[in-house]
C-alpha cells in the first residue's frame, strides 16, 4: 500500500463502495484535514455524489451472499489471517497515525489494540461457537408430556447490514472492534469513520481489501459524511455508534431508528471515575498504583479516550496529597510535543477545534468553582508550537464542593481531570453516581469488604469496574483498556449500549428466535440432535454380526448426527460398590454404611457412586480398537437423576449430538448425548461426552 502522499496538493480521500474505490469529481464542498501537530494539510474529505442506497443494497445482496457461503469458523479463521496481515503492515498505519497527534504508545493502543482484538475474536469464535451458521441458545424446553413437541432458542445472522459510525480518537481499533464480531456473525459492514482521522481508517481498510481475505460486499467505507445513509436502513440492519451524546440522540431520533426497527447501540460521553479507597494511605502500594493509573489515563491518547478518568474521587484528607503526587508524576514524565519527536510522551489533540472545545470545558469548570492545580490553558505548552498544533497541557483541577453540578456534567475531552474529596464510602458511591452512568470506574483498595461495598453501590452505574491493588497492579490491563473478552459500554450518559464482551458481541449482530417443533425438525434446524429424533442405532449384537457399524469406527466424514450406540445391561453388585469406595477413597456413608444410607430420604439403601456408573458407561459404549476417535476431551452437563443400588442394572445410549469440523486440523470435535437408564428404563444420569475424531477413516498412525 502506498503511503498517503502529502507532497502535492492534498488529495480527496477515497471511499470504498460496491467493491471499488470511489472519489467524487470536483466536489463543491470538501473539508480540509490538517496535521494535528503542524497544521499542514493531510487530505480533503467529501462524499458528494456517493450513492448510499447502492452501498446498502450491495451489502444486502453481494455481502450477505458471500459471507453466507462461509461458516462461523471459516469467517473466524479469515480474521486470524487478517490480523497477521495487518500486523505485518502496522508501521504504515503508525506513520499515518503520527499526523493525528498519536505517540508510539498511542499507536499500540489503537493499531496494535485493534489487531489484537480481531485476533481474540477469531480465537473465541473458533473455540466457543459451532462450525455452522446457527447457534443454539440455552437448554431445550419440553412442551409436551411425550416429548414430541419441543422449544428452544437459536441465533441466526441478521439479513441486513452493520453500519458502524466511529469516533475520531481510535481510527483503527474503533473500526476493528465492531467489524470483527459482525464479520464472524456473517453480517456485511459499512464503516463511517470520523472525518478528522478518516485517512488512517481508509489506509487500514485498503490493507484489509488488499489482503484478499474480505469477501465481496462484506466491507465498505464512507470517507466523510454519511449523508442519507440511515434513510435506507430498516429492521434488518444494525447501527453501532461511538461519539457524542448529542449525535447519538440525533441518530436515535431518525424515523427509521425510532419507528422502523433499525437496531441501534451507542457508546457516548462518560465521566469515568477513579476512586481511592479509605484504606489506601499515601505510603501504600495502592496509592502509588492509583496515581500511575490516573496519570496514564490523563495522557494516553492525550486524554481523548471515552474511558479516560475525568473524576478522581479520594478521601477528603487525601485531596492535596493526590494533587501533589499527580503534579510530580506529570511534571517528571510528560513531554508535550510532536509525536515524531523522540522525546515526546504526549501529543496534541486531534484538531484545533478539539483543543478549543477542551479549553471551553475547562473554563466552564473553573467558572463553576474549580481551581486549576496543575497545568491549565494559561500554563503554556513548553516547546510545543501552540500556534501551529492543537496542543493542550495536562491539567488537574480540584473542587471545594465536590457536588458541584458542572464537574459531574461537563466533560473536557482531553488531558484534564478533577479531584474530589469524599467523607466515607457511601459519600464516594453517591459522587460516582452523579456522573449519570459511565463506561468504567477504578476502585483502588486492598480490603475485600470495601471492594464488596463499592460493588453494591456503583456496579449498576457502570459497564465495567476495575479493582486495583498490590496483587494485580503489575498484571492489570488498566482502567482505560476495553478488552475483547469483557463488555464495553455503560448505562445512562455512557449511551446505554454494549460492545465487545466475547461471543456476546457476535450475538449483537444476530437475531435470537424461539423455535418450536418436533425433535426431528429441530434437529434439522439446529444441526444438533434432540432426544426423540430419528437415530441410526447400533447394538453389541448388530456390531458383532456386521450388520451395523459402531459410531466410534466412523471418521468425521462418515459420522452423521443421530448415529447411536445402545449397550446391553450391566448389573451392579455390592462388591462393586465396596471395591470402588476402597480403591478411590470415596467412603461417603451413602456407599458404605447401610443403616445411614437407608435413613437418607434420597436413597433406598447403599448406592453406587455416580462416578462408578459414569466409568462403567464408558466401558459399555467404548470401542477399544485404534480408529478415528482420538481422545476424550471432556464431560459436560452431568446430572444424576435416579440412584442405583446393588442388584440394579444400568445401560447406556450414546448418540452423536453435534459434529464440529476444525478448519485447520485433521480432526473435529464430536459431542455425544449420553443417557444412562436402569433396568426399569428410568433415567439414571445424563451428560455430554466430548471427543476428538479424525477426519479420515484410517489415520496414518493406525
Amino acid at each position: 500500500m502506498a503511503a498517503l502522499d502529502t507532497s502535492a496538493a492534498p488529495r480527496l480521500l477515497p471511499s470504498y463502495i460496491q467493491d471499488s474505490w470511489w472519489t467524487p469529481e470536483s466536489p463543491e464542498r470538501a473539508s480540509d484535514i490538517l496535521d494535528a501537530s503542524t497544521g499542514e494539510p493531510v487530505c480533503r474529505v467529501s462524499t458528494e455524489g456517493l450513492d448510499t442506497a447502492a452501498a446498502v443494497a450491495h451489502a444486502r445482496s453481494s455481502g450477505q451472499a458471500s459471507l453466507g457461503q462461509l461458516t462461523i469458523h471459516q469467517r473466524a479463521l479469515r480474521l486470524k489471517h487478517l490480523a497477521a496481515y495487518l500486523h505485518e503492515h502496522r508501521e504504515e498505519l503508525y506513520e499515518l497515525s503520527d499526523r493525528t497527534g498519536s505517540t508510539r504508545r498511542d499507536h499500540l493502543i489503537d493499531v496494535d489494540g485493534g489487531i489484537g482484538t480481531i485476533r481474540t475474536f477469531s480465537s473465541k469464535g473458533r473455540k466457543e461457537l459451532p462450525n455452522a451458521n446457527v447457534i443454539v441458545d440455552g437448554a431445550v424446553e419440553q412442551l409436551s408430556r411425550d416429548g414430541s413437541f419441543l422449544g428452544e432458542h437459536i441465533y441466526t445472522r441478521l439479513t441486513g447490514v452493520a453500519v458502524q459510525i466511529n469516533a475520531f480518537n481510535f481510527p483503527v481499533w474503533g473500526m476493528l472492534e465492531k467489524f470483527a464480531p459482525s464479520f464472524i456473525a456473517g453480517v456485511p459492514t459499512i464503516v463511517k469513520p470520523a472525518s478528522q482521522t478518516a485517512y488512517v481508517t481508509q489506509a487500514c481498510v485498503r490493507l484489509m481489501i488488499d489482503s484478499g481475505l474480505i469477501p465481496a460486499g462484506a466491507l465498505q467505507l464512507i470517507s466523510g459524511s454519511a449523508r442519507d445513509l440511515l434513510d435506507h436502513l430498516d429492521h434488518r440492519d444494525h447501527v453501532a455508534f461511538t461519539g457524542s451524546a448529542n449525535t447519538a440522540q440525533l441518530l436515535r431520533s431518525h424515523d427509521n431508528v425510532a419507528n422502523q426497527g433499525v437496531r441501534f447501540t451507542a457508546e457516548t460521553d462518560s465521566l469515568n471515575a477513579a476512586i481511592l479507597g479509605p484504606d489506601a494511605a499515601p505510603d501504600s502500594v495502592e496509592f502509588e498504583a492509583f496515581i500511575k493509573s490516573v496519570t496514564l489515563e490523563m495522557t494516553a491518547k492525550t486524554g481523548q479516550k471515552c474511558t479516560a478518568i475525568r473524576r478522581v474521587i479520594v478521601p477528603s484528607a487525601q485531596v492535596d496529597p493526590v494533587v501533589e503526587a499527580l503534579r510530580a508524576r506529570l511534571e517528571s514524565r510528560v513531554v508535550l510535543g510532536d509525536p515524531r519527536d523522540a522525546d515526546t510522551t504526549m501529543g496534541p489533540l486531534a484538531s484545533t477545534d478539539q483543543r478549543d472545545e477542551v479549553a471551553r470545558a475547562v473554563d466552564a469548570l473553573v467558572s463553576a468553582g474549580g481551581a486549576v492545580r496543575v497545568g491549565g490553558p494559561e500554563s503554556g505548552t513548553g516547546s510545543a508550537d501552540a500556534s501551529r498544533g492543537a496542543f493542550f497541557p495536562a491539567t488537574v483541577l480540584s473542587f471545594a464542593e465536590p457536588r458541584t453540578p458542572a464537574v459531574h456534567s461537563v466533560e473536557a475531552f482531553g488531558p484534564v481531570t478533577s479531584v474530589l474529596g469524599y467523607a466515607d464510602v457511601d459519600d464516594a458511591v453517591d459522587l460516582a453516581a452523579l456522573g449519570g452512568g459511565s463506561l468504567v470506574a477504578t476502585v483502588c483498595t486492598h480490603d475485600p469488604e470495601i471492594a464488596a461495598e463499592f460493588t453494591r453501590g456503583i456496579a449498576s452505574h457502570h459497564g465495567r469496574v476495575l479493582f486495583l491493588d498490590r496483587d494485580d497492579a503489575k498484571t492489570s490491563t488498566g482502567h482505560g483498556s476495553p478488552l475483547p473478552h469483557l463488555v464495553h459500554g455503560g448505562p445512562g450518559r455512557a449511551g446505554g449500549g454494549e460492545e465487545l464482551g466475547g461471543i456476546r458481541a457476535v450475538k449483537h449482530y444476530m437475531q435470537r428466535t424461539a423455535v418450536q417443533g418436533s425433535p426431528d425438525l429441530l434437529t434439522g434446524v439446529t444441526g444438533v440432535w434432540h432426544r426423540g429424533a430419528k437415530a441410526v442405532t447400533a447394538t453389541p449384537e448388530t456390531v458383532a454380526d456386521g450388520s451395523a457399524v459402531h459410531p466410534f469406527r466412523k471418521s468425521l466424514a462418515e459420522l452423521r448426527i443421530g448415529d447411536q450406540f445402545a449397550s446391553g445391561l450391566r448389573t451392579v453388585a455390592l462388591e462393586d460398590i465396596t471395591a470402588f469406595a476402597e480403591s478411590t477413597g470415596d467412603t461417603f456413608y451413602a456407599h458404605t454404611n447401610e443403616e445411614a444410607a437407608t435413613a437418607n430420604p434420597f436413597f433406598p439403601r447403599r448406592v453406587a457412586h455416580g462416578y462408578l456408573l459414569v466409568a462403567w458407561a464408558a466401558g459399555l459404549f467404548v470401542e477399544p480398537a485404534p480408529g478415528p476417535v482420538l481422545a476424550n476431551t471432556g464431560l459436560e452437563n452431568l446430572s444424576f437423576q435416579t440412584p442405583v443400588t446393588y442388584d440394579d442394572s444400568i445401560r447406556v445410549t450414546l448418540t452423536a449430538k453435534q459434529i464440529i469440523p476444525r478448519e485447520t486440523d485433521d480432526y473435529g470435535e464430536v459431542r455425544w448425548d449420553t443417557v444412562l437408564h436402569n433396568q426399569h428404563d428410568e433415567i439414571v444420569a445424563t451428560y455430554d461426552v466430548l471427543t476428538r475424531v479424525a477426519k479420515e477413516s484410517k489415520p496414518e498412525w493406525v
